[in-house]
């Protein structure tokens, strides 16, 4: 059997409930949150690029209707493209999502913010304190542990607790001081699926193709897994995501023959029940496909269970890219097509 430890990315996959579990007994969640407040500002963006952009799509469906602040996922890669379009009117709280914290998008937002709108608050979380994002002496910076800088190609644990350090912040029905107990039950939860999660990736078929589903903030976690499942095989496994209920119209065609699929079962009851009505349709019309809908404990919210469906398509994504002979922490080794962090973007000028 390969010996997956080899890899960064594997392992940092595996760090991940250590991570999440210490990171909630550090982070100061009542004071960002009275920052938050202090910004007075009706709307909070949250941005970034590829993974980055995803936390804030899994963020804004997750809390969707909760009071307080509109939260819009508003991805960096739009604004840098449009600034004018987006900066402007009243302030909105930034939050700003980098791995790196110097992709060219992240430093071409605070270029457009500092022309544009300079007087808008800014909350910058990041893994890398040196970068661009954790050194922005105009923004309120959250550096998250070393450990989370991923040195894989792949974004896993930096995505994760990225993303469970701003569901902290912002998901009002969760009290500042109860953060490290719900970090680390989520952080025990993964512990405990990990086994299982392992060999199920590790007996896993190669599938021809990957299909991720979920409703809400799940179909999000949906588009993060088939991300995953394409960067690590170097685009060998072309990978679809979508809603459960979106499904049906149209994106069903990509399923073929050794067309493979997973389910992100709801832990609301009213939306599992068209989760299990999709399920035993998929089964019936697709008896060759393997249908997986992965059973996870449900004391959380599909919001702070989304890391963990993801943890599963990290370590499927992991086992197909070595079954497939790639270099699992640089899958594109030699091409010179895509890189950790992305290049080849040329920032043009912003001017007022």
């Amino acid at each position: 059997m390969t010996d997956l430890t080899r890899h960064a990315t594997f392992r940092e996959i595996l760090a991940q409930p250590a991570i999440w579990s210490a990171w909630g007994a550090q982070l100061p969640v009542a004071a960002l949150r009275d920052w938050i407040a202090q910004t007075r500002t009706d709307e909070v963006w949250f941005c970034g690029a590829g993974t980055s952009a995803y936390i804030g799509d899994i963020l804004a469906a997750g809390l969707e209707g909760q009071d307080g602040p509109r939260l819009r996922a508003t991805p960096t890669t739009d604004i840098v493209a449009r600034p004018h379009a987006y900066l402007r009117g009243q302030p909105k709280l930034i939050v700003s999502f980098g791995r790196s914290g110097n992709s060219t998008e992240s430093i071409g937002l605070l270029t457009a913010l500092d022309a544009l709108a300079p007087h808008w608050p800014r909350l910058n979380i990041t893994c890398n304190a040196a970068s661009a994002l954790g050194t922005d002496p105009k923004a309120r910076v959250i550096t998250l542990p070393e450990a989370t800088h991923d040195q894989g190609f792949a974004m896993t644990s930096s995505f994760s607790t990225m993303l469970l350090t701003a569901a902290a912040l912002f998901d009002t029905s969760l009290a500042p001081t109860d953060t490290p107990r719900r970090l680390t039950a989520l952080a025990d939860t993964l512990q405990t699926l990990l086994p299982a999660f392992t060999e199920a990736a590790r007996t896993a078929r190669t599938p021809r193709r990957a299909v991720f589903i979920g409703s809400g903030p799940l179909a999000f976690a949906a588009r993060e897994a088939a991300l995953k499942v394409m960067e690590l095989a170097a685009g060998q496994i072309p990978a679809l995501w979508d809603s459960t209920l979106g499904f049906r119209h149209g994106p069903k065609s990509f399923t073929v023959k050794d067309t493979d699929l997973w389910l992100f079962r709801s832990s609301d009851p009213h939306t599992r029940a068209y989760d299990e009505d999709l399920l035993a349709e998929l089964r019936t019309q697709y008896p060759a496909s393997h249908i997986t809908a992965p059973d996870l404990p449900q004391p959380f919210t599909d919001l702070w269970s989304a890391p963990l469906y993801v943890a599963l398509a990290q370590l499927l994504a992991v086992h197909w890219s070595d079954a497939l002979g790639l270099a699992v922490d640089d899958p594109f080794a030699g091409q010179g097509t895509l890189t950790r962090v992305v290049s080849g973007v040329k920032l043009h000028p912003v001017t007022p």
